[in-house]
C-alpha cells in the first residue's frame, strides 16, 4: 500500500549544480535526521525507561549508484534529474525491537514540525511478493546554508531485527545472482520470510506479557 502525502511536486533547489554540493546537502540531512533520533530515542528511556531502538544505519548513495537507477528509469544522469527522481540518495535505517516500535517511531517522526512526510510504504502490512517486510517513508527537511534553505528528501526504512537480517541475506543472494535466482531459493526466502514474520509476532506477544506481569506486580 502507497500513501501519497506529498499532493504538488516539492521544489528542491535549482541551485544545486555538482555532485559535491548534492554529497554535502545530502549528508547534512542525515546528520539532522539522526541527531532528532538520538534526542527521541534519549527521551523516551527517561519517561519510559525503555529504548524502541537497536541501532540505526546511514548512508548517501555512490553516483555509480544513482546513475544505474536513473538509466533504468529512463532518465539522463544529470544532477537535476538526480535531485528530482530519486528518494533514496540519502537513506536512514532504523533497527528496532518490535513491530510496534516500527509504527511508534514512524508517528514519533512525523510530528516533527519541520519534517514533511511525501510518502509512505508500509511492507508490514502487505508484505511484497519475495516476503520483504519493512515500513518506508519518504520525507523532506530543511537543510540552512549559510545563503539559503533547501528542502532534501531522505528515505527512511524501519523495520524489526529479524525483518533485517533477511532483508539483508535476501539482498546478498539476488545481487549474486543479479535478481534472477532460481524458484526453489526464492520460494526458500519467501518462507523464511513467513517464519521470520512469526517470530515478530511471538516475541510481541511474549513481550506484552512480561509488561503485563510487571505492571502487575
Amino acid at each position: 500500500m502507497e500513501l501519497d502525502l506529498s499532493g504538488n511536486d516539492i521544489k528542491i533547489s535549482d541551485d544545486i549544480n555538482s555532485w559535491e554540493e548534492v554529497n554535502l546537502l545530502y549528508n547534512a540531512a542525515l546528520k539532522q535526521i539522526q541527531t532528532k533520533i538520538e534526542i527521541l530515542n534519549e527521551e523516551f528511556q527517561e519517561v519510559h525507561r525503555y529504548n524502541p531502538i537497536e541501532h540505526v544505519k546511514a548512508r548517501v548513495k555512490v553516483p555509480e549508484s544513482i546513475v544505474k537507477k536513473l538509466k533504468r528509469n529512463g532518465y539522463e544522469s544529470t544532477i537535476e534529474n538526480m535531485v528530482r527522481y530519486v528518494n533514496d540518495i540519502a537513506g536512514i535505517r532504523i533497527i528496532c525491537s518490535f513491530t510496534s516500535d516500527i509504527y511508534r517511531i514512524a508517528e514519533m517522526i512525523s510530528n516533527q514540525e519541520d519534517i514533511r512526510v511525501l510518502t509512505v510504504k508500509d511492507y508490514i502490512m502487505n508484505p511484497k511478493q519475495s516476503g520483504y517486510r519493512s515500513y518506508h517513508m519518504i520525507v523532506s527537511l530543511p537543510v540552512y546554508l549559510s545563503d539559503r534553505i533547501v528542502n532534501v528528501k531522505v528515505e527512511i526504512q524501519i523495520r524489526t531485527v529479524a525483518m533485517d537480517f533477511w532483508a539483508s541475506l535476501e539482498h546478498k543472494i539476488q545481487y549474486k545472482f543479479e535478481g534472477k535466482a532460481p524458484a526453489h531459493i526464492n520460494s526458500e526466502l519467501h518462507e523464511c520470510a513467513v517464519m521470520v514474520a512469526n517470530l515478530d509476532a511471538r516475541m510481541l506477544s511474549l513481550n506484552e506479557e512480561i509488561i503485563s506481569v510487571s505492571t502487575e506486580k
